[in-house]
């Protein structure tokens, strides 16, 4: 089935999507939640119980497989409440010509949904045929799910280790695999093989003889390479990727999974030029697995989708991904953020944001996963540390432990940003007798790492008043720097008529093409890179220095080729100023070159 819409609201840090399907997919508006705080989804589970009048029972942590019930529980709860508003928005449509207005001024006019409906309406007004007609073509948005696959640590029940189906992202994927939701798990942050090996257990990810599939997944990747070899491993598990998600290096929000400097189009290209290919080698071992287990094996080839995300932000960069790289859906995710339709972030975090110029979003290192993790400057989570770093007392309590991967100090793994991890490397630290300099380069690098799984939850219970008194009021928030160009609160229409190009909310006129802050973001990634690296640098290092310039070079030279060539009618008033700063960074680039050349 065709989509509703030609984009999807991409999860957004732990809180900020936590709900945004009950708000969104009565329109037909796919969205994502994460999976990464059991604790949060109960009290919004709670919340909603209580705000709907439905029988509430804590799932309290006393209770056997707590994590994976919780998670059942909330998304069966949400799932039931999305279906109830859109049964009521279908039945209000259908006696009100207002609300299926509504519906339809949503979609883009090329929409072949709109069409057929206006191709049905101009002829005669047939009320029972057109109530007909909607009951059977007006489809609820997709309520996805996504597991960060490395955010997996052990659990222990009384100092023992519990197998590894408890750890957490198995326990998440075991959650989504017992609700009743007809939808997709979206796998992030990499490869996990034994979190991928488990997916098998659950009957809703394999196709019937039809190609269907209750559970889909959908795998978020960096690149072409990386997405061939994962769907090749899923295959030979009877395991179908129904999607491959492509999202920016560093151009999006959140943790910022940088390539070796390969650019978003020419990745884009190459999904493009070789999807039917990816479509046959893996459908083949799919196959020959799925006849292994002697399971039903679909009668004709399964569909593949190819979506985008990334610092996409105005239609007509949204009309070039969907008709030049031939994709499905492209994601809309930081824009978002001044959405209170659609996404829930607390008033005063809202209010930064709509502030948030270029020089208050930043890449940053706060983050404990040791990847680095796109911040906005002012956030309370970040100022509340800084105070304890003050006060000689720096690092979190670590309440939910969800990121505690680290062994380096530790039998049980613990997490870089809590006080127990910080106090022992400042110990370690302080017994090096270091220069000044270096124990203050050392210092800062140990103290920087913040306590995200609390603060990116906090948005939430700040929003509904919900109780915070164990984790805080801080707030952590992770927008890409698309934000900047972004400068007050939006309604969910106009974002659509933006979307759509029926009107425009970006009121600056300096905004860069997606594709060109993309390459600048990876310039000054570059550069960075350069900075750190020490005089005793290795032949490793400076091979990798020059490869991320060389991919770099070939990236330009693919852009200067792409708007030199494309239709008359793409980009043209801003053609020109493209070209110019594709030069303008190319210039950049050769000065970080010969730096590179002359590390030793």
């Amino acid at each position: 089935m065709t989509n509703t819409h030609s984009f999807h609201i991409p999860v957004m840090g732990i809180a900020f999507t936590i709900d945004t399907p009950l708000k969104v997919s009565q329109y037909g508006i796919d969205s994502v939640i994460s999976l990464v705080d059991d604790i949060l989804i109960e009290k919004l589970r709670k919340f909603y119980c209580v705000k709907y009048s439905f029988p509430y029972t804590e799932i309290s942590e006393k209770i056997a497989d707590f994590r994976a019930k919780r998670i059942t529980s909330y998304l069966n709860l949400i799932n039931k409440l999305a279906e109830k508003k859109f049964e009521e928005f279908k039945n209000a449509a259908i006696n009100e010509t207002g609300k299926l207005k509504e519906y339809f001024d949503l979609l883009p006019d090329n929409s072949k949904l709109k069409e057929e409906f206006n191709n049905l309406t101009s002829k005669f007004i047939n009320i029972d045929e057109i109530k007909n007609w909607v009951k059977e073509n007006l489809t609820m948005g997709s309520i996805d799910v996504n597991i960060m696959t490395k955010v997996d640590k052990d659990n222990y029940l009384n100092d023992e280790k519990l197998p590894v189906e408890y750890n957490d992202a198995h326990a998440a994927l075991r959650g989504y695999a017992n609700s009743n939701l007809k939808s997709s798990v979206i796998l992030s942050a990499g490869m996990n093989p034994r979190l991928y090996s488990y997916i098998e257990q659950f009957p809703d990810f394999y196709p019937d003889e039809n190609g269907e599939i209750r559970k889909k997944i959908i795998l978020k990747v960096s690149d072409y390479r990386s997405a061939l070899i994962q769907g090749k491993f899923l295959a030979k598990k009877g395991l179908w990727v129904s999607e491959y998600r492509v999202e920016s290096g560093l151009n999006c929000g959140g943790h910022a999974f940088a390539t070796d400097g390969y650019l978003l189009g020419p990745i884009l290209a190459e999904f493009r030029d070789n999807k039917e290919k990816l479509i046959e080698e893996v459908y083949e071992i799919l196959k020959q697995s799925l006849l292994h287990k002697s399971r039903v094996v679909p009668k004709n080839k399964l569909p593949l989708n190819i979506s985008a995300q990334g610092g996409v932000g105005t239609h007509e960069e949204h009309e070039f991904l969907l008709d030049h790289y031939k994709l499905d859906s492209v994601g809309w995710g930081t824009p978002f953020l001044l959405v209170s339709e659609a996404t829930t972030v607390d008033d005063a975090t809202l209010e930064k944001l709509t502030a948030a110029k270029e020089s208050d979003l930043y890449l940053s290192n706060i983050s404990p996963l040791g990847v680095p993790f796109n911040n906005m400057k002012g956030n309370t989570q970040d100022t509340y540390k800084l105070a304890k770093i003050a006060k000689g007392n720096p690092g979190s309590a670590c309440s939910k432990k969800y990121v505690a991967l680290n062994t380096e100090l530790t039998e049980r793994a613990i997490c870089t940003a809590s006080r127990k991890y910080q106090f022992l490397k400042l110990k370690e630290l302080n017994e090096k007798q270091l220069p000044f300099e270096q124990y203050q380069a050392e210092f800062d690098k140990i103290v920087e790492k913040s306590c995200i799984c609390v603060g990116l939850g906090t948005s939430a219970l700040l929003k509904y008043n919900l109780d915070i008194k164990k984790g805080g009021d801080g707030v952590s928030v992770c927008p890409g720097p698309n934000l900047a160009y972004f400068s007050r609160k939006i309604s969910l229409k106009e974002m659509i008529d933006h979307i759509n190009g029926k009107i425009n909310v970006i009121t600056r006129t300096d905004r860069p093409n997606m594709f060109v802050k993309e390459l600048s973001l990876y310039i000054e990634y570059l550069k960075n890179q350069i900075l750190e690296t020490t005089n005793n640098i290795t032949t490793k290092q400076k091979n990798y220095l020059s490869k991320f310039a060389k991919n770099l070079c070939e990236g330009i030279n693919y852009y200067q080729n792409l708007f030199n060539n494309m239709a008359k009618e793409s980009f043209e008033e801003i053609k020109s100023g493209v070209l110019n700063d594709l030069e303008n960074n190319r210039q950049a680039l050769r000065l970080l070159t010969i730096e590179i050349e002359k590390l030793n």
